[in-house]
């Protein structure tokens, strides 16, 4: 039986993409699959959408500022729908969102500390959560995918009713519907979206540098900064009280 966490922080919101699992690994080869699939052997099409995407086809991975990177789906539906000469944005969007859940399950690449992070998480009595501009539907696949979707309380997605980050309405979502002050949830997440997101909603902002962006980056708008999931651990564990 999970009892009560001994430490300031009671639950844990997670981020998916570059602090759960790989961002270029697993989204890289999905969207160079997309791009072809949606250009349909048309190559300036695909280049436009590309560019469009800040997706660099000659090294197959994308460019930091990317609105991909950290940004919802359809951050550049508008553009992609005129390039493509579609009026209905909205199917288009449904129909990107299906293919990039199929490819992105395929070269699905977690980080190799998560499951027992998550695991050691969960049986310790934190509460976990994800909230990821991806949707909810694809980052529960994932999450089941990978055998450890049981052990989050909630899953949000851009599409869940919250809004997308970097507005806190995730954050907030997850404080309230499991009965915590801010300031016992920790917000962990590689991008600027989930430190904004998190300091908005007054949880605690914790950053890790395993995304598109450096710690030197992170540092001015988070509460920690750690290399990666692997120093989680040790971060609860230095809060816990000296008997």
């Amino acid at each position: 039986m999970s009892t009560r966490p001994q430490t300031p922080v009671k639950a844990i919101l997670f981020d998916k993409d570059g602090t759960l699992i790989d961002f270029q690994q697993t989204w890289s080869p999905a969207f160079a699959r997309l791009l072809d699939t949606m250009a349909a052997g048309n190559a300036l099409v695909k280049t436009e959408l590309a560019r469009i995407t800040a997706f660099n086809l000659e090294t197959g991975l994308f460019e930091p500022h990317s609105p991909f990177v950290a940004g919802a789906n359809d951050a550049v539906i508008g553009e992609w729908a005129q390039v493509m000469g579609i009026a209905d944005t909205t199917a288009l969007l449904r129909e990107i969102e299906a293919h990039l859940k199929a490819f992105g399950l395929e070269s699905l690449a977690p980080f190799p500390a998560l499951e027992a992070t998550i695991r050691t998480l969960h049986d310790a009595g934190y509460i976990l959560g994800i909230a990821t501009n991806d949707t909810e539907s694809s980052a529960r696949a994932q999450m089941r995918a990978l055998g450890i979707e049981q052990c989050f309380a909630q899953i949000y997605g851009y599409d869940s009713g919250f809004g997308a980050k970097p507005a806190p309405g995730m954050v907030m979502a997850f404080q309230e519907q499991n009965g915590m002050h801010p300031q016992e949830v920790a917000m962990v997440g590689d991008s600027l979206h989930d430190m904004h997101a998190g300091r908005q909603a007054g949880a605690v902002a914790v950053a890790v540098a395993t995304g598109t962006i450096g710690a030197d980056i992170l540092a001015p708008h988070a509460d920690h900064v750690l290399t990666g999931l692997d120093d989680l651990l040790d971060w609860l564990d230095a809060m816990m009280p000296v008997h």
